[in-house]
């Protein structure tokens, strides 16, 4: 589970309902036709710009940004390392008695012990990798749209209210309840677009190109590996794949252990 966006999202909601009810009572913030014009609209919205099952494939998608804690890349590359160990060993074949920790890695596993050649494990690992992309963007996009039609059906609701409110000043006692629908529709399109749509699309990005990394260290080392290139050597050029901080603490820690 990604702590991280739980409490972002958790704190912000609790910073946004703590300034309410500390200004006063938190009814007048709750107004069901202006909820319906943005949420309906952007949901409406959303269908149009989006086939249906992109729309739902979106939600299983956005699942990750709250569910799904991605591997760290010094395990990965400890683990392709090891599998290294075994093929030298014991030959290709052995590796197909492995269990790794993902599919991704057990598919080219897979690929290796069925004595595919390099190129075409690298072809069909790489179409693995775009085609995740492409369901990732497809998900980021979706809750992108979301992010821009929210607020513009804030300005709906907003334009409606207006004139609701500007079409009966005859009638003092509907003046509020017209400016109440102008006033909280932009604060409702403000906050689902700034608070939910919008950073779960760039925490998704930024899912996809973690999962993008670790697949691509996968792939680098199932060539490698095929290729009968030593423990040691793959476990050098894997690291080019780690931030430099982290780097250096592999390093450190190589050296101590010797």
């Amino acid at each position: 589970m990604d702590l991280a966006t739980i409490i972002g999202l958790v704190s912000g909601t609790i910073l946004i309902l703590f300034s309410i009810i500390i200004g006063g009572s938190a009814l007048i913030f709750i107004n069901i036709p202006g909820l319906l014009i943005v949420v309906g609209g952007t949901l409406a919205a959303t269908f149009i710009k989006f086939t249906m099952a992109d729309v739902i494939g979106s939600i299983s998608v956005a699942m990750k940004a709250f569910l799904v804690k991605m591997e760290d890349p010094e395990n990965i590359i400890g683990e392709m390392v090891e599998f290294t160990r075994i093929a030298k060993k014991e030959g290709l074949i052995a590796l197909e008695k492995e269990t790794p920790s993902d599919s991704f890695s057990a598919k080219a596993l897979r690929y290796l012990s069925d004595g595919y050649d390099e190129g075409l494990i690298a072809d069909m690992l790489n179409k693995d990798i775009r085609l995740m992309r492409q369901r990732h963007t497809t998900g980021q996009n979706v809750f992108k749209g979301m992010g821009d039609s929210a607020p513009a059906f804030g300005m709906v609701g907003t334009l409606i209210g207006l004139v609701q409110m500007l079409s009966s000043m005859s009638d003092p006692a509907s003046i509020g309840p017209a400016m109440a629908v102008a006033l909280l529709t932009t604060l409702y399109g403000a906050v689902i677009a700034n608070l939910v749509a919008l950073p779960i699309a760039d925490k998704l990005a930024l899912r996809s190109e973690q999962e993008r990394l670790n697949k691509s260290i996968i792939v680098e080392a199932a060539i490698a590996i095929n290729r009968g290139v030593s423990p040691m050597v793959l476990e050098e050029s894997l690291k080019i794949f780690l931030n430099p901080k982290k780097r250096e603490a592999a390093e450190a820690s190589k050296a101590e252990s010797e």
